[in-house]
């Protein structure tokens, strides 16, 4: 094996968990300092450290009331708000611990995940998880309260087992009075390795798994974090990721209490973008997907814009791209492009940063998947320090990270400081550092398999390159070869694919066959907008999805794809010669991708097995008959003739 990087350690000090490191704060900063914002009806409401501090007392008074005990777990479900927020830090005072779940998953796969972790207590957001978990508790599951934040539509309840959140906060006042003490003194009692969360992987493979983290894994890693980049007491965040996603939970709790960060949640999915605006946020994270939606929107405001605003948006846009591409490969800018660049931060970058919520960012990461050199070359170009990262649930996030003065579009950059990497024989990245999770919750042949004497197995085939930049290229069960015996790494090629506007997910296929085939989901909204500009006028995405115009359209991404696949010695043998648009978009409540957008890859080859053998039997088209399942459970049918085209291979 190979290695790169010693591991360090950072104590967890005196406030050893989140329960007692929040009381720190609010009397650090009581009221003087804002520990959480929510953009409610339109209106930001702001809640100090000692108002946070004061309501997550009453909710662990409440829960101690309905008899939430140490070890116990509480579901948490809904969008991002800070009710939901302080009731996992309301379940971690008495030592409980939180179990957060996608909201958009529906009935069955909260079952497996609530009735795994043996939640007896939820916390959801409004009445569309009540309904879920109503379902739930009739069928059998052994939850024994359901609170809910929002009341509408839930006034003529009768379940005796559901109760509002104002109602909870009013037992917890009750409680407190005849039991003044105990409350504090259950937070007293947690210890820094006591689990913090169960976080629930996406289940790529099968059911998903129970991750342990604890109050150390999380500390120790956010101390870290703040150090290596030197954030303070004064960054702002936005807390709009899903809260099931380990992401969120270290961004949103364990970085914003060590660090005493403010955390501001929007209005909903939907006002991210103008809430960020209002908040500019200091410190970011975003999947590739979001900087591919803000770049998209920003390029479809430019085509609408004034003949002169396009064309100083172009032009400065090509001498900013000039002088950061000079920049990263070390080179000079020269005399005129930096005195332009200047010019431009005043006439198109700044104003730019600011429309879109940038401006006051001083970090900013992406990870999840690769991202696009150009989409990550524009954002730098702009000014904004966008940084690439990869981790895990298991690592409480952070393995590698680029720093910066160091940052580039292929790669993830170095092992972060605390963090020791190391590869298998075949490739398979290993790591170890202070934030390795415990194991998984009640699996111990799991556990096993993925952790070893404190070294995590990831399953990820990567390198470090000769600047000791990590390179992941796939998942090592999905590395294969062609026929030939030509190198075959689907996600890599699936990356490439993904790397264009136009196309929204994309599965390539060409393991143990003649050649690489890929079935694409095309983006809605681009090609839609693209189309309306055309004339090209459609009814569905299932329509829009098989025009001929965007068959050329994505013909078009393919060959650029092959192009670039041709460059790689390894891999120019994967280029794609046949490739279909799918006559639905992949969905998490088809089970066909799970609720990050990671493809159910097994799954998927299963269900559209007529459609991979069509790729390789010659057919031009074929007639596809496909069940859709909404969020609600509904079905509905889709008839389709899906098209298959021919791509020439780059030389």
């Amino acid at each position: 094996m190979t290695s790169a990087t010693a591991p360090s350690s950072a104590g967890t000090g005196e406030f050893g968990t989140f329960p007692l490191l929040f009381e720190r704060n609010a009397k650090r900063y009581g009221h003087k300092k804002i520990a959480i914002r929510e953009k409610d009806l339109g209106i930001w409401q702001s809640y100090s450290w000692q108002t946070s501090y004061d309501q997550i007392q009453e909710l662990a008074n409440g829960l101690a009331a309905l008899g939430l005990e140490r070890g116990d777990k509480l579901a948490v479900i809904g969008d991002n708000r800070p009710q939901l927020y302080w009731a996992m830090l309301a379940a971690q005072t008495l030592g409980g611990i939180p179990v957060p779940l996608y909201q958009d998953s529906i009935e069955e796969e909260m079952r497996f995940i609530i009735d795994h972790a043996e939640a007896r207590f939820a916390v959801v957001e409004d009445q569309e998880q009540v309904d879920k978990l109503i379902q739930l508790k009739e069928s059998g599951s052994k939850l024994d309260f359901i609170v809910y934040e929002d009341p509408r539509g839930l006034r003529n309840y009768p379940q005796p087992y559901l109760l509002s959140y104002a109602a909870l906060r009013e037992k917890g006042r009750a409680y407190a009075l005849q039991n003044p003490d105990y409350v504090k003194q259950e937070a007293r009692k947690g210890q820094p390795d006591d689990l913090a969360v169960i976080c629930y992987t996406s289940g790529t493979t099968g059911q998903p798994k129970g991750v342990m983290l604890t109050y150390r894994n999380f500390i120790e890693t956010s101390r870290l974090v703040l150090e290596f980049e030197h954030l303070t007491d004064k960054e702002e965040v936005m807390a709009y990721l899903p809260m099931a996603w380990v992401g969120d939970f270290f961004l949103s709790i364990a970085l914003a209490l060590v660090g005493g960060f403010t955390v501001n949640c929007p209005e909903n999915g939907n006002t991210v973008m103008a809430n960020m605006r209002e908040i500019g946020p200091t410190y970011f994270f975003a999947p590739p997907r979001i900087w591919e939606n803000i770049l998209t929107n920003v390029m479809i405001r430019m085509d609408e814009a004034a003949w002169i605003k396009r064309k100083l948006f172009h032009y400065f846009l090509a001498v900013a791209d000039r002088v950061q591409n000079r920049r990263a490969n070390g080179g000079a800018a020269g005399l005129i492009d930096p005195l332009m660049y200047q010019l431009g931060r005043v006439l198109v970058y700044g104003p730019l940063k600011d429309i879109l919520g940038l401006g006051h960012m001083r970090i900013a990461y992406t990870a999840g998947e690769a991202i696009g050199p150009e989409l990550f070359t524009f954002f730098r170009s702009l000014g904004v320090n966008l940084k690439q990262i990869y981790g895990q649930t298991e690592a409480s996030v952070f393995v590698s990270m680029q720093t910066d003065h160091d940052v580039r579009s292929d790669t993830c950059g170095p092992p972060v400081p605390w963090a020791e990497i190391r590869f298998t024989e075949v490739g398979e990245v290993l790591y170890r550092s202070p934030g390795v999770f415990k194991g998984y919750y009640k699996d111990e042949q799991a556990t096993a398999e993925t952790l070893e004497d404190g070294w995590v197995h990831t399953g990820d085939a990567g390198f470090l390159d000769h600047d000791g930049h990590l390179k992941i290229i796939d998942r090592i069960k999905d590395v294969g070869k062609l026929q030939d015996g030509s190198l075959f790494a689907p996600k890599y090629v699936e990356n490439k694919l993904k790397f264009s506007p136009f196309i929204r997910e994309a599965m390539a296929v060409g393991r143990d066959r003649p050649h690489a085939t890929a079935l694409v989901n095309i983006d809605l909204e681009a090609v839609g907008n693209w189309a309306e500009k055309r004339d090209i006028m459609y009814t569905s995405y299932t329509d829009l999805a098989q025009k001929p115009e965007v068959y050329e359209l994505i013909r078009d991404e393919v060959e650029r794809v092959n192009r670039s696949l041709a460059q790689d010695e390894e891999l120019k043998g994967a280029q794609i010669r046949r490739f279909l648009i799918l006559h639905k978009e992949l969905d998490p409540d088809d089970q066909e991708i799970t609720r990050t957008r990671k493809l159910r890859r097994g799954f998927i080859e299963k269900k559209y097995a007529s459609l991979v053998e069509a790729l390789y039997s010659g057919q031009e088209s074929i007639h596809v008959e496909a069940k859709v399942t909404f969020g609600d459970g509904r079905t509905s049918a889709i008839h389709a003739d899906v098209k298959i085209e021919d791509v020439q291979p780059a030389a």
